[in-house]
């Protein structure tokens, strides 16, 4: 990787080292404030990001993927949202440990709209936050709150799962996308190297996205055999994989 790539996929780090460096030589005293803040974030992070990677891992090992398709897949409807505000309400932690969560999650089948309301749930509406609003503020303003709140959830998830698909995150995590697309055939995109020619071989299964090839929704019924073998002896990399074969 060169030093024009390793800059690219780091530019937000770049520019945060820019603004700290910029506030230090212009305001030293809010530098050395959002320096110590940073600190203290950082050593938060440090202490509770074990604990939700190695709980991640144990429930992507014993929680099943049919499970997750069925309860918070796209095809859960009513279930999928119920046991999405469920699963983000109860929650502990800060919101950045419910990413590697939701990660697992897509991963094993839950939906971009359900994915939506569990980190909506887990940021904004969740039992601890309700009970000490309830503490200062009221039961009717917590109430009040909470019933708006989550109508404007369920509005945003739908509108977020209209513009983002599980291919734009899967072109991000290039690692994931064996798993997020069909478990019997699948590309892997870190050796795709775009040459389109399995879209030329077999164009209803095969499509192009940012420079790289992947496997359409389909029905393994429907599949012709000799040209998705076309396709997998074509390609350059030896990207496409059929797990029959």
């Amino acid at each position: 990787m060169n030093i024009k790539n390793k800059l690219k996929k780091n530019v937000f780090t770049l520019v945060v080292v820019l603004l700290y460096a910029f506030t230090f030589i212009y305001k030293s005293d809010i530098g050395v404030l959002a320096l110590s803040n940073s600190i203290y974030y950082f050593k938060e992070l440090l202490s509770i990001m074990p604990v939700v990677l190695v709980l991640t891992a144990l429930l992507d090992f014993w929680v099943p993927k049919r499970v997750i398709q069925d309860n918070l897949g796209k095809d859960a409807r009513g279930k999928g949202m119920f046991f999405s505000f469920l699963l983000g309400g109860i929650s502990a932690g800060p919101i950045y440990a419910a990413f590697p969560i939701t990660v697992m999650l897509l991963k094993k089948g839950a939906s971009i709209r359900n994915v939506i309301i569990i980190l909506s749930s887990w940021a904004v509406i969740k039992v601890p936050m309700l009970v000490n609003e309830v503490k200062f503020l009221g039961p009717e303003f917590m109430i009040v709150r909470w019933i708006l709140t989550v109508i404007a959830i369920i509005i945003f998830s739908y509108i977020g799962a209209r513009i983002v698909k599980k291919e734009d995150i899967v072109f991000e995590n290039e690692k994931f996308v064996e798993e997020i697309f069909d478990e019997e055939i699948f590309i892997n995109c870190s050796a795709c190297m775009g040459c389109s020619l399995c879209t030329k071989t077999y164009p209803s299964l095969f499509e192009m996205y940012n420079k790289k090839a992947y496997v359409k929704q389909y029905d393994i019924d429907d599949i012709d055999s000799t040209k998705l073998n076309d396709a997998i002896d074509n390609c350059p990399t030896k990207a496409i994989k059929h797990k029959e074969q």
